[in-house]
Order: C-alpha cells, then sequence, then structure tokens
C-alpha cells in the first residue's frame, strides 16, 4: 500500500509543478488593456470624439505563455508571427476631415485624419524578395478578419512601395488605398471583437451604430507596433492600438441666443445627447479607464482675452479646490485631474485637459452622464497646419489633363512662424508623397512650380525628388519630392500634365461612367512636430496622454480626385447578343416545327374536322330545303378539295419563309 501511495505521489509530482508555474506566470502576467475616451468641442459648434484602445503583449520570449494571450486579441498575434510584421496600420474611414474647421497641428488630426475609403500599410522583417508575397497573403487575411475588400489591393497595380517619402519608408514597406470601400457595420463589428470586453461594457458601450454612422466623419484605425523580431530591443512586446474618430453634431437642450449679445452661443452637450448612451462602468479587464475634455490652444487663448486673470484660474482649478463652474462654462461633475499646457513666453495656460476616472461605483442605476454647458458666446480658430493644401484637375475631354497641388498659408501662430525679419536662410520644407494609378499617364518632365501666382524654376524649389513611373497592368506611378519654400509665402502650387488611357472592357468598375479615382495625396512638414507638454508627471501612465505627448510630425491628406475615363458602350454587346439570340430562335424553330411535323396525322385531323363543320352545314341545308319544298344534295366533294388546298398552300408558305430566313443568314453572316 505504501509503495502504491509513492506511485501516485511521483505521478502527480509533475502536475503539481506545472500548476505552479501557471499560477506564479499568471501573477507576473505583463499583458494589459486601457480604454480611454477624449471629447473636445469644435469652432463650427461640433464635437469631436476619439476612443482610444490600448492593448500590450509581452514577447513570446519572456513569456511563459508562450503564444497564449488572454487580453491581447490572438488574430493579430497569428498575423504577426506568420507574416513577421514589424509595424501595420489599417484604417477604415467614411467621409472628410476639414482641415480647417476642426484642425491640423495636433497628433489626433495628424495621426487620425485619414482619406476616405481604406488605407493600409506594413512594414515586414521578411527578405526584399519575400515581402510581395507576405503583403498578398496579409491582405487576404485582414479581407476575411474586417469583412472588406482590402484583397484587391493583392494585386501590383494597387500598392507601392514608398522610398522615403511616406512615414518613416522602407526597403520593406508597401503601401495601398482603396477610396472607394464604403464603410459599415461590418467593418465595426470585427473591430470591437478585438477588445476584451468587446461592446458590452467599459467605454465601447457608447459606440452606438446610428450616433457614429450619422457623424460628419467616421474613422476606425488599427495600428500595430511589433518589436518581436528585433534582437536587440530592451523590452519587446506587441502593441495594438485601436482609435476610433468620430465627429458629431450635439443636440443642445437650452436656448440657442444669449440676451446679452444676441449672438449665437455653442450648443451644450453631454454623453447621452451625443451618443445616445451613457456609461454603465469601466471594462473589468482594463486597467485604467477615463474620459478627457480637452480645451485646445485657440479655445484658451480667446477665453484669456475675453475673462480676467481670477476667472483663468477658476477654469484651471482642480477638483480638490471645489472646481466645478466657471464663468466660461459648467461641467456636470469635478474632474480628479487637471492637466495643463503652459506656455512658455507669459506662463499662462495654453490648453487644458480635464481628466474623469470612470470607477467601479457607476452602474445601471447611476451611470455615468458627463455634460459640459457653455455660459457665454465664444468664437475662435483652431490651430492648423502651416500650409492648407488642396488639390483639384484641370483640362477637359477625355484625352488628357493636369493635377494641380495648391498650398496656401494659414498664417500661423508666433510659436511657429515668429514674427521677425524673413531671411534668406529661412525655409518651409514641404514632403509630398502621391500613389497614381496606372491608365493616368503622367509626364513628369511637366512639373512646373508656382510661388505666389508666378512661375518659378523647379531648381530652386525641388531638393529632392523620387520618381518610379507606371508600368501598364504592372505597377502605378509613385512621386516623392521634397520642396524648400521661402517662410514668408503666401501660396504656392504644383502642376503636372497627364494622358488618360484605355482599359479593357474587363477592367472597368460596375459604375464605369462615374470615373475612376486618384489617391489622396500625402503632404507632411518635417520641420513641425505636433506635441502637448503638460505639466502632470502622472500623465505618462494613460496611452491617450502619452501620444498627445509624442512628437509625431504634422501630415495632412488631399482630396481624393475624380478622373473620368473613354468607356465603352456597355450596352452594344447586348444588342447584338439579344438579336442574334432571336434570330436564332426564329430560324431553328421554324426549321424543327417544319421538320418533325407529321403531316398525315394533321391532314386526318383536318378531315375529321371538316366533316364535323360539314354534317353541321347538311343537317341546316336540309332544313332549308324542306321549308322551301326543294330537293337536297350534298357538296362533300368541293369541302374536302378546299381544304386540302388551303393546308397545301399553308405548307408551301411555311418552307418558303424558312428557305428565305436560311439565305438571309448564309448571306450576312456566313
Amino acid at each position: 500500500m505504501a509503495s502504491f501511495l509513492r506511485l501516485i505521489a511521483l505521478l502527480c509530482l509533475p502536475i503539481l509543478f506545472a500548476v505552479s508555474a501557471i499560477g506564479s506566470v499568471s501573477e507576473g502576467s505583463e499583458e494589459d488593456f486601457s480604454e480611454d475616451l477624449l471629447l473636445k468641442p469644435l469652432p463650427d459648434r461640433k464635437v469631436l470624439a476619439h476612443f482610444h484602445f490600448q492593448s500590450r503583449a509581452p514577447s513570446s520570449r519572456s513569456n511563459s505563455y508562450g503564444r497564449h494571450h488572454h487580453l491581447f486579441p490572438k488574430a493579430i498575434s497569428q498575423l504577426v508571427y506568420k507574416y513577421r510584421i514589424k509595424e501595420m496600420e489599417l484604417s477604415f474611414t467614411q467621409g472628410r476631415w476639414r482641415y480647417d474647421r476642426w484642425g491640423g497641428f495636433d497628433s489626433i488630426s495628424s495621426s487620425n485624419a485619414k482619406p476616405s475609403g481604406v488605407e493600409l500599410w506594413a512594414v515586414f522583417d521578411v527578405p526584399s524578395n519575400d515581402v510581395d508575397a507576405s503583403w498578398k497573403n496579409l491582405t487576404h487575411s485582414l479581407s476575411g478578419l474586417f469583412c472588406a475588400s482590402i484583397n484587391f489591393l493583392e494585386s501590383s497595380t494597387s500598392y507601392s512601395a514608398p522610398k522615403w517619402g511616406f512615414h518613416s519608408a522602407s526597403e520593406n514597406m508597401r503601401y495601398g488605398t482603396l477610396p472607394r470601400e464604403a464603410v459599415c457595420t461590418e467593418n465595426l463589428t470585427p473591430w470591437l471583437k478585438l477588445l476584451p470586453c468587446r461592446d458590452k461594457s467599459g467605454l465601447s458601450v457608447l459606440m452606438d451604430r446610428p450616433s457614429i454612422y450619422k457623424g460628419f466623419y467616421h474613422s476606425q484605425r488599427l495600428h500595430l507596433r511589433s518589436s518581436e523580431f528585433d534582437s536587440n530591443a530592451v523590452d519587446s512586446a506587441i502593441v495594438l492600438d485601436q482609435t476610433l474618430t468620430v465627429v458629431l453634431q450635439p443636440h443642445s437642450h437650452r436656448g440657442t441666443f444669449s440676451p446679452s449679445t444676441a449672438t449665437r452661443l455653442q450648443p451644450s452637450w453631454s454623453l447621452s445627447s451625443i451618443f445616445g448612451r451613457k456609461v454603465t462602468g469601466r471594462c473589468a479587464l482594463a486597467k485604467s479607464s477615463n474620459v478627457y475634455i480637452h480645451l485646445d490652444r485657440g479655445l484658451m487663448a480667446e477665453l484669456q482675452g475675453m475673462l480676467r486673470e481670477q476667472e483663468i484660474l477658476a477654469i484651471t482649478r482642480s477638483s480638490s479646490e471645489g472646481f466645478r463652474s466657471n464663468p466660461a462654462f459648467e461641467l456636470s461633475a469635478n474632474p480628479d485631474r487637471v492637466h495643463m499646457e503652459i506656455n512658455s513666453r507669459d506662463d499662462k495656460p495654453s490648453s487644458i485637459i480635464y481628466m474623469f476616472m470612470v470607477e467601479e461605483k457607476y452602474d445601471d442605476s447611476e451611470p455615468l452622464d458627463l455634460r459640459f454647458t457653455w455660459k457665454i458666446s465664444v468664437v475662435w480658430s483652431i490651430p492648423q497646419a502651416p500650409l492648407h493644401v488642396t488639390r483639384f484637375l484641370l483640362g477637359s475631354g477625355n484625352e488628357r489633363g493636369a493635377i494641380a497641388l495648391q498650398l496656401k498659408s494659414t498664417k500661423p501662430s508666433d510659436r511657429l512662424m515668429p514674427d521677425t525679419v524673413i531671411t534668406d536662410s529661412c525655409s518651409l520644407l514641404v514632403k509630398v508623397f502621391q500613389v497614381v494609378p496606372w491608365y493616368i499617364k503622367v509626364y513628369y518632365h511637366t512639373l512646373q512650380v508656382f510661388i505666389d501666382d508666378q512661375p518659378n524654376a523647379i531648381t530652386n524649389v525641388v531638393e529632392k525628388m523620387q520618381v518610379s513611373p507606371s508600368k501598364d497592368k504592372v505597377s502605378p506611378g509613385v512621386m516623392e519630392v521634397l520642396l524648400k519654400f521661402p517662410c514668408g509665402l503666401k501660396s504656392a502650387a504644383l502642376t503636372i500634365e497627364f494622358d488618360k488611357g484605355f482599359l479593357h472592357i474587363d477592367e472597368y468598375p460596375p459604375d464605369a461612367n462615374q470615373g475612376l479615382d486618384i489617391p489622396s495625396a500625402v503632404i507632411t512638414f518635417p520641420d513641425f512636430h505636433a506635441s502637448t507638454q503638460l505639466t502632470e508627471n502622472n500623465s505618462s501612465k494613460s496611452p491617450i496622454l502619452l501620444k498627445l505627448q509624442d512628437q509625431s510630425p504634422i501630415l495632412s491628406y488631399t482630396e481624393v480626385l475624380l478622373v473620368p475615363l473613354t468607356t465603352p458602350d456597355f450596352s452594344m454587346p447586348y444588342n447584338v447578343i439579344t438579336i442574334t439570340c432571336t434570330v436564332l430562335a426564329l430560324y431553328f424553330g421554324s426549321l424543327l416545327n417544319v421538320l418533325r411535323r407529321r403531316v398525315g396525322e394533321e391532314e386526318r385531323f383536318l378531315k375529321s374536322k371538316a366533316s364535323k363543320k360539314l354534317q353541321i352545314s347538311q343537317i341546316a341545308s336540309k332544313l332549308l330545303a324542306k321549308l322551301r319544298g326543294r330537293h337536297w344534295e350534298p357538296s362533300e366533294p368541293e369541302a374536302q378539295s378546299s381544304s386540302s388546298s388551303f393546308f397545301n398552300s399553308k405548307l408551301v408558305f411555311k418552307v418558303i419563309l424558312v428557305g428565305g430566313l436560311a439565305a438571309a443568314w448564309q448571306y450576312y453572316f456566313g
């Protein structure tokens, strides 16, 4: 019995060690998840809502779990390891970001203002000759994962390889866009399934589909960074950032006019008024869950000019000092923390961020419904990029045209462009990255530059240029240009001519008469970086505040151009097929009818039918003869001869008709 117990103990010993190891790993697991929501009033009476979810998984080399995860989505982890992805970004966008109204000089607009449709770029850690194969496999995987047509980017005519004009481009980077891709709930649902709590709890419960898709702008983004394959990385991990940026129109519950000034007030709003829902608690798996209200630099500068210094101090007070209301606006709850950005010139707050922690005390009976109420009428301008960029087409007709890129000065703030004497050494660098489909034959030697409506030599403006001409049905054309403008310019323009190519009938989209798209150009300002330097030391713990403090370059997207091409008459093949089938049906139908007809049976049928009619006529003639008192005589031979002659003439007519059709067919189509 003792030996049997020793045997059982030896068999159970590995299981006990495994259980203890799993318990120790779970206690030291480094996987974490955080959720944040940033709300920002805009000058055009709208509200910007920016959701930010971050999931982090440690490296499989330092994690005893291997490739098993508790919080990090397994589907994304499998993509990283299978295709060896170092960095990837995928965005689904509906609408167009208005840089002049919603800002262009901040981290949110530079990172989350995307072109309409689908944009995908990825950097692979594979040999150069395997990058295209990894890209094609990745597009198919993402297409199935997000229920979209991303697999159309597998064609070599749909993606490009930037050299230096787009982000930190490398040799193993690929970039592709689908401007006409429609965005709907079929793309948002798989995106939400990557969250640990999905849309059942936490801040994601605010993502009511009708409220989101009725907005003026909607962009869902997925950004992935992995240092798994970097042997020199100190802290290797996989970081997944999921952001949803929405511009909504709030419905104010109070008057829109101020009785004192008779001017329009900004609409007051709350979580329930813009989303139709309230926050009932935090996600149980989230390390942190916060809601922020951001007052940008333009708004604070306007308030500083309208209010006294004591009233400005009331805006910057924290909750511990009794903050809740001030002369400019009123909040429904005291903020848990106030983050300020101090202007280095006058030590005044240039922007303020109020932080509200979503604690466990909020539930269905006591939800969080943050409300922001204006008290005074404020009109301000939001910080913009140094140059406002627009793009349009020149020319007419379906043969040739030109692409024009116009840049206008936005009169940046003093911190960006100081009011000093502009010398020759002062310059403004602009980087342009443009992808043109292969059916647009661009003549790069026709590039012209105009500064303040005056033509300028290209050698005086173009510092660096990289051109990859398009190949018919093989690859698109790529142009990367680094421009150097003087600081005092008011406007600049670039024009380049092109010819319109011809497509095969199978290469046209279903709505070919609408035209074909030229993807958005990417404009980067290398000398300018969007960064909000906050005074709060603990702000680095929040991913969204850490993102606002990053030195991200200023980036803008232009409009998507719609180019009308020469289209064939798509109805002509239908007409030819219709008339050909009609003629063949008449010919073969009549021929088979004549060949398979049984003449004897038809003759007997006609005779029997004629005999029935004859009997009726004979009875009628007998009655008529008796009434008249005359002798009745039958006329059967005449009826038979008339019926047979009628049948013979009909048969001859059909044979002649079929022969004529056959001769005509042979003459015209033979």
